[in-house]
């Protein structure tokens, strides 16, 4: 019965694999959160290039007049 009472307020020893397993478990969520975000924002960047590409094809700007050569001063 004393070695009972005695459990109940000492903490137990702890594995440490498994706070391990805990570290790993928690990085590998950050991890997949991070590139979940990341197909996200390419994917919404890709859509934009591609309206932005078809915009421009529907309406081609003037490319701008070249300059001539600026003549040296003697």
């Amino acid at each position: 019965m004393k070695d009972v009472g005695n459990r109940i307020f000492k903490a137990e020893k702890k594995n440490p694999a498994d706070r391990a397993d805990q570290a790993t478990i928690a990085s590998r969520a950050i991890i997949e959160q991070e590139a979940a975000a990341r197909v996200k924002k390419t994917a919404r960047l890709k859509q934009m290039r591609l309206e932005k590409e078809a915009e421009e094809a529907a309406n081609p700007v003037a490319a701008p007049a070249k300059k001539g050569k600026a003549q040296k001063r003697k």
